[in-house]
């Protein structure tokens, strides 16, 4: 998996779990609904400046946004 769609399924997770809207996201951080939208969907590469808005929106550490999950192989 490349970098851009660890961030997508990185940044996906985590507004969820945060039960945010890519609007209240994008509003929070700055950008628009579009650019957010994009990134999730691994159709656009985010800058570390905006890696550090959406990190900062999202208020966790921008590690997490591109952290590959490791798989344990079990369901």
């Amino acid at each position: 998996m490349d970098l851009k769609e660890v961030m997508a399924v990185n940044l996906r997770r985590l507004r969820h779990a945060k039960g945010m809207t890519q609007e209240e996201l994008a509003e929070k951080a700055g950008l628009s609904a579009r650019y957010i939208g994009g990134i999730e969907r691994a159709d656009v590469s985010a800058s570390v400046t905006v890696l550090g808005r959406v990190a900062d929106a999202l208020e966790v550490d921008a590690s997490e946004l591109v952290r590959a999950l490791r798989s344990t192989g079990r369901k």
